[in-house]
């Protein structure tokens, strides 16, 4: 099946931070959702003619983290999640993209920590287009879910009602805008 994306220009596109960030989602005391998000510290998507060998390396500042709640995001900044002062980076390089059906996925390696496991994410491309400005970008959400115990973030708290206060699965989403290199 030939790919084609409305658009699409090959080259190397860089990131456009204001238009860019990795939120994260999961479980609080079994019964709702937290979300948050770290700033994209930098990212560069390298698209060939065949957007099957496209590449992306993106890098995210673990200080950033913002879920709305200054105390809890201390705690997450903290040696019990994920040590920032040991650990300010959070990278994602990718190893290659496939068709799955109608779908786009991309493969790659998340490092947490200092450990890197394989994971795969959804891509969504949002298309391609020149600002009022003149530069020409690319927009795409990438979809994941990976287990925070597989990456050292183990820290959690029995409840009283039986459960704990942080879910396991961590859905995250990376939205990435980024203008062509000339």
């Amino acid at each position: 099946m030939t790919i084609t994306i409305p658009g699409y220009q090959p080259g190397t596109y860089v990131l456009d931070s204001s238009h860019s960030e990795v939120g994260f989602e999961v479980r609080h005391m079994m019964i709702s959702k937290v979300r948050g998000a770290f700033a994209v510290k930098e990212a560069t998507i390298v698209l060939p003619e065949n957007v099957l060998e496209a590449s992306v390396t993106a890098t995210a500042d673990v200080a950033s983290i913002d879920s709305k709640d200054e105390g809890r995001d201390q705690h997450l900044r903290s040696a019990d999640f994920f040590d920032a002062e040991a650990f300010p980076t959070i990278t994602f390089v990718s190893t290659g993209v496939r068709e799955d059906g109608a779908d786009l996925l991309v493969d790659g390696n998340l490092t947490i920590k200092d450990v890197t496991k394989p994971v795969t994410f959804e891509l969504e491309v949002g298309g391609f287009g020149t600002d009022p400005w003149g530069n020409y970008k690319a927009g795409a959400t990438a979809t994941g879910t990976i287990d925070r115990e597989d990456f050292g973030l183990t820290w959690n708290a029995a409840l009283e009602t039986g459960g704990v206060l942080v879910g396991k699965d961590v859905k995250i989403t990376l939205d990435l805008q980024a203008a062509q290199q000339a």
